[in-house]
């Protein structure tokens, strides 16, 4: 039988049965090889953190509201950075023995529908590893669109995780002068290989003060906040300078403690701006949309000038699912991009 990743209740996760999907017309089974799981959103759900766990989601006003939680455990499925090989087909475009990237959560085979997964084959060039990035990438890219860099200018990234990392390499090669901003000298210096100009620790620099000594005094042109740190956030709005654009995009949890909005973002008037996967940028949707966002950071990827590879931290199979988020959650200085490997697990 098909296993699929099962949060079973607060950091209780594990890999469970589910039935074997029937292929319809204009469909492909695909086989997973590899699964990301994402150290944000994911480990809300293994926390209890998600907000659609406590509250319920009314899609049509886009409201969170008290009354029945929008979604309680068990919760199965999750999971949007897969790469598999197709193993039976329904349409002539897409063959058997293929390797696509996609969306299809983190379980050992799915039945998913062509057309979402056009696009989506794998080069033979590029490793199959590569394509758990997709997702990600997209998310990263979202950030710098919405961030509206022109050459020249100066970036701060706060957060130099997976999605931090791919941020300041994608700003990089906007025409920024990126300053990457982390806890973790390790990061830090990965940072500089992604091109960073100048790498500051968040716990032992005085951030906001070095980055306005850096500009000669201006503060950064945009600051991209990517850690779902609410600390970071406000030293983000510190960074910018006069009407300066802050780009939230990571999932903050909880109240925002220590963002105090009666300072400097206040008086420099700075612009705040969430950025998030689930849309673009208004002023780019007639061109711009998720699915380019993707297909963008993945050329990016096949032509070789992006490396998301030396990304990956822990390789660990499938039915390791457990250790595998322990790890991100009471680890997360050792970890940076966790992939499940699905050769362990019996898909037939």
């Amino acid at each position: 039988m098909p296993k699929v990743v099962q949060f079973s209740a607060p950091r209780s996760v594990e890999l469970v049965e589910e039935p074997v999907a029937a292929l319809a017309p204009g469909q492909v089974r695909v086989r997973t090889l590899y699964s990301g799981i994402s150290a944000g959103t994911e480990l809300t759900a293994y926390r209890g953190s998600n907000p659609y766990l406590s509250k319920h989601w009314d899609a049509e006003r886009r409201l969170f509201v008290e009354g029945t939680p929008s979604f309680g455990y068990p919760v199965a499925g999750w999971g949007y950075q897969e790469v598999g090989v197709i193993t039976e087909t329904s349409v002539p475009e897409l063959e058997v023995g293929q390797r696509v990237w996609g969306i299809w959560g983190h379980r050992s085979e799915a039945v998913v529908d062509a057309a979402k997964l056009a696009g989506h084959v794998l080069p033979d060039s590029v490793p199959p590893m590569a394509g758990v990035f997709a997702r990600l990438g997209a998310i990263a890219l979202n950030a710098v669109l919405d961030a509206d860099i022109h050459l020249g200018e100066d970036v701060a990234v706060f957060g130099q995780g997976v999605l931090g990392l791919i941020t300041t390499r994608l700003a990089t090669l906007n025409g920024a002068r990126v300053i990457a901003v982390d806890a973790l000298p390790q990061r830090l210096a990965l940072a500089a290989v992604q091109g960073a100009v100048l790498a500051l620790n968040a716990v032992d620099d005085a951030v906001a003060e070095r980055i306005t000594t850096h500009t000669d005094g201006r503060g950064a042109d945009t600051c991209i906040e990517i850690s779902g740190s609410v600390k970071a956030l406000h030293e983000a709005i510190r960074s910018v300078g006069v009407a300066g654009r802050v780009v939230a995009s990571g999932f903050y949890q909880g109240d925002a403690i220590g963002l105090r909005l009666g300072e400097e973002f206040h008086h420099n008037r700075v612009r705040l701006v969430a950025s998030q996967i689930g849309g673009v940028n208004p002023g780019l949707a007639q061109r711009w949309s998720v699915e380019r966002l993707q297909r963008t950071f993945m050329d990016l990827v096949s032509a070789g000038t992006l490396d998301p590879l030396p990304l990956v931290s822990h390789v660990m199979g499938a039915r390791e699912v457990a250790l595998a988020f322990a790890e991100i959650d009471e680890r997360p200085a050792d970890t940076l991009q966790v992939v499940l490997d699905f050769a362990d697990v019996d898909g037939s």
